[in-house]
């Protein structure tokens, strides 16, 4: 990999969404921890560095410092927002405090020539994102202020001997109209940089450096769950180490109408895997029998999984490696922007395995994105229907069977679930939302169907909107298509008589009821 632009993490919300831009102009990015040092950044040879944002003020005891070794790389320098604040700081300039957060639009008049805005239009102004409480009053020696706002002098700065810039606005959300412009700017025509990071030169990397990983005779286990990530791993490592990779699908009772069987079949007769498929679903529900508490349930099957798993696995010859689907916003999110002191959440993948497997990992995803390994998905020839599948979370169906989980409530949920799948494809919103499906509420409510009186079971649908799904807003359908589902939900599936939508965002709501 010979492109690379590394970015110091200040803590700000969108930080992941610069590392996005670059990424989708071609170009790699990692994101590390502001207490990375200008040495370790030197050791990874970067082409750039990109300073982001974020919520603490400069002045204030226990906010993060710019490490001056950064600006001593011989790489240009890009600040973003508290970035730009550092540099003004550090280099000798003037901060001040602003009375009121500014937060939201802002008109963007270019006072200076400046490589950053090359292309644009100079005489108009460009719509920018604000979100700072700070500002830069006076810029360093050697900065000319190269562009202003209605309410900052100093909205963008430029050091062009010493290739640093910085802006006070956010280039890399969606609300700032030039904001891609200018990044691509920063990256082809100051740092020269060759875009050449592609899923299909990932995927030769990859399977190259995993073969050489787990060396000539090893052998790996892998756990297959039918989505996207480790259905990727999977073809990935058979790439690269063939038969030697053991894939284990267990079917635990909680998955989706016919998707067991589907997965399997398909994974079988495409990509010849070595697949043991186990039909646990008795064992899962004689142990989930009468319980309803949601943390229950996760570790139920959290702990039958592990105790199948292990067992499979120690019936298999040589197994030294365990493969998992970590993604970088894992990698990202087990570590804090101050360091190991206030860790956001830790790697999830995998709930804790026996000791006694004394497995090494492996993770062949856990430089990419969501998107991206779609990307690789359709790089390696998987039909839409595996690239495009909505996430399905590791307990399965037991956190969308609210309450206790039995057969009956199953092919209830199974059913209405089906016909919600149906009718986002058949309306051509299932690749338009990031994920949609159905609950089965452990309430019963008054109905009429026929002459009759009925007293019935509630569906309610979850369908979003997100990137990532750190955040999500429910989706927007047309009415239509709500009633479509709802009306085939109460005529095909018996034991329901309602069916309601859930119109809450993440936060303070999750995507899951459970």
């Amino acid at each position: 990999m010979s492109s690379k632009v590394i970015i110091i993490d200040y803590g700000s919300q969108v930080t992941q969404l610069i590392a996005r831009r670059v990424r989708e102009a071609g170009v790699y990015s990692e994101i590390h921890s502001c207490i990375t040092t200008a040495a370790q950044v030197k050791a990874m040879q970067p082409d750039a560095i990109i300073l982001s944002g974020g919520p603490a003020s400069v002045g204030e005891a226990d906010a993060p410092h710019l490490d001056k070794g950064f600006l001593e790389l011989g790489v240009p320098v890009l600040g973003i927002c508290y970035g730009m604040q550092l540099l003004a700081n550090t280099l000798g300039g003037e901060l001040a405090q602003s009375e009121t957060r500014e937060y939201g639009p802002a008109d963007l008049c270019f006072s200076k020539p400046c490589p950053l805005w090359e292309g644009l239009d100079a005489a108009k102004p460009s719509r920018v994102w604000m979100s700072h409480g700070d500002k830069v009053m006076t810029p360093p020696p050697g900065f000319a202020i190269t562009a202003s706002t209605a309410t900052l002098q100093v909205a963008a700065m430029a050091d062009e001997a010493r290739k640093i810039y910085a802006v006070q606005f956010h280039p890399e959300v969606h609300h700032s109209a030039d904001g891609v412009a200018m990044l691509h700017n920063f990256l082809f025509r100051i740092a020269n940089i060759t875009p050449d990071w592609t899923m299909s030169s990932f995927v030769d990397r990859v399977v190259k450096e995993m073969a050489e990983q787990v060396g000539p005779e090893q052998h790996v286990v892998c756990a297959l769950s039918g989505g996207i990530d480790s259905t990727v791993v999977a073809v990935l490592l058979h790439k690269a180490i063939g038969k030697r990779l053991h894939c284990i699908f267990v079917d635990n009772g909680l998955l989706r109408m016919n998707e067991g069987t589907e997965v399997v079949n398909y994974l079988r007769e495409h990509f010849d895997l070595n697949l043991n498929f186990v039909q646990a679903q008795r064992r899962f529900l004689d142990k989930l029998a009468g319980i309803e508490d949601p943390e229950k349930k996760r570790k139920i099957i959290g702990h039958t999984f592990i105790d199948i798993f292990d067992e499979e696995a120690k019936k298999l010859p040589d197994v030294a490696w365990l493969a998992q689907g970590t993604l970088y916003p894992d990698v990202i999110e087990s570590i804090s922007h101050k360091g190991p002191s206030a860790v956001i959440k830790s790697h999830h993948n995998v709930g804790g395995l026996p000791d006694t497997m004394n497995l090494k990992l492996i993770e062949p995803l856990r430089e990419l994105f969501k998107d991206e390994v779609r990307k690789v998905a359709a790089e390696l020839g998987m039909p839409d229907s595996i690239v495009w599948r909505h996430p399905f979370p590791g307990p399965g169906l037991a956190i969308r069977v609210l309450g206790e989980i039995t057969a009956v409530r199953l092919d209830i949920l199974r059913r209405a679930d089906k016909i919600v799948q149906e009718e986002l494809k058949e309306s051509g919103w299932y690749r338009k939302v990031w994920q949609g499906f159905a609950v089965l509420l452990p309430i019963k409510t008054v109905g009429v169907m026929g002459d009759g009186r009925t007293y019935d079971h509630v569906i309610a649908l979850r369908i979003v909107d997100s990137v990532d799904a750190m955040t999500a807003d429910w989706s927007r359908l047309p009415y239509d298509v709500l009633e479509r589902i709802s009306s085939r939900i109460i005529n095909e599936v018996k034991g329901v008589n309602r069916v309601a939508y859930d119109i809450s965002s993440k936060p303070p709501s999750t995507i899951e009821w459970e």
